[in-house]
């Protein structure tokens, strides 16, 4: 958003030093968010650690009910904990909070935060307005996509659709990052492997589930991707059948998404529907995108359409987007509508 929209303000970033945290930060930096001070807060971290934030040195600070003096927009990143412990100030403060942890989107939760995502604002109908929303759950990157998938199909009356994601070790944050890498080297030395986060091998294989000691369990992880996207969706588009496969790679969203409509749809219709979304579709002569091509893009991306060679009306539609930068676009995106409206 261009910074003459509005005047500049202070912006609170809770979990600045987690992986979801400093993207959310370049971000901010990338699309000349109007913010006057970006303050970085995490309990994760001791306070008075240096780091970055606009090209300038600073330094995280300590987070307690004095942190979101003076913010107008607070972002959490971090830990869900520290969302459940924290909104109430930050709202209290007279900000707004944007939550990316998912930890206010559990029903009747008290915060009654809206799901937001809004590139979708023009392929559904709109919801019935609230008053005097306070806070926002931006969604995590694959419930984008799923609601992206179902958006952009809903005028074509698919008989069904399913989504096949194949979530990265990010997602465990930099701790999964961590493991992959190690156990990718242990595994070529031929040395004993480490699992302290999947308690499972994820070097060089596809897990449907974990080992019983991590958590959240992968039914667990895509339990709470479904409950979002059907929030989200709220009977305005069918929601996909959703499965999860973790894949051995560090980040990157990579789906596989199938849909029946019963009779043919033209691909070209198809491709337009994406665009119309902001959805990028590979041209005729280009590669399919993947999970290391999309890096540090800020949309999904996805190849031709392929009609399946057995089912008339069903198509397959692969895809991939970078998670991090998607949710944190997401995040920012809300932002820039809300403190663009007159108060």
């Amino acid at each position: 958003m261009p910074s003459g929209r509005s005047s500049p303000f202070r912006v609170a970033v809770v979990g600045a030093s987690t992986l979801r945290g400093k993207e959310l930060v370049q971000v901010l930096e990338d699309r000349n968010f109007p913010s006057s001070d970006i303050v970085l807060l995490d309990a994760g971290v001791p306070a008075g650690t240096l780091t970055e934030a606009g090209g300038e040195p600073t330094f995280i600070r300590a987070l307690n009910e004095e942190s979101f003096e003076g913010a107008r927009v607070a972002f959490f990143a971090g830990a869900p904990q520290e969302t459940e412990q924290n909104w109430s100030a930050a709202e209290r403060s007279g900000a707004m909070v944007i939550d990316l942890t998912g930890a206010l989107a559990a029903p009747g939760h008290p915060s009654r935060a809206t799901l937001w995502i809004p590139s979708l604002a023009s392929a559904l109908p709109p919801l019935a307005a609230t008053s005097a929303v306070t806070a926002y759950v931006s969604p995590a990157a694959p419930v984008i996509i799923a609601c992206a998938v179902a958006a952009a199909l809903r005028t074509f009356s698919p008989q069904r659709v399913s989504l096949l994601l194949f979530p990265p070790v990010s997602e465990r944050e930099q701790g999964g990052v961590e493991e992959l890498e190690s156990q990718t080297s242990a595994l070529l030395s031929f040395r004993e492997i480490g699992k302290p986060v999947f308690d499972a091998q994820v070097a060089f294989n596809l897990l449907s589930q974990y080992g019983p000691a991590a958590k959240p369990t992968l039914p667990e992880m895509r339990a709470a991707i479904a409950r979002d996207a059907a929030a989200y969706l709220a009977g305005r588009a069918p929601v996909p059948a959703i499965q999860l496969v973790q894949a051995p790679v560090f980040y990157g969203y990579a789906f596989a998404a199938y849909a029946d409509f019963g009779a043919p749809v033209a691909p070209a219709q198809l491709h337009a529907a994406f665009t119309n979304l902001g959805v990028r579709v590979a041209a005729a002569d280009e590669d399919a995108p993947s999970n290391a091509s999309v890096a540090g893009e800020n949309e999904i991306r996805i190849a031709r359409v392929e009609a399946d060679p057995n089912v008339a009306g069903g198509v397959w539609i692969w895809g991939a987007a970078d998670g991090l930068r998607l949710a944190a676009t997401n995040a920012v995106r809300i932002a820039e509508e809300m403190v663009a409206k007159p108060n």
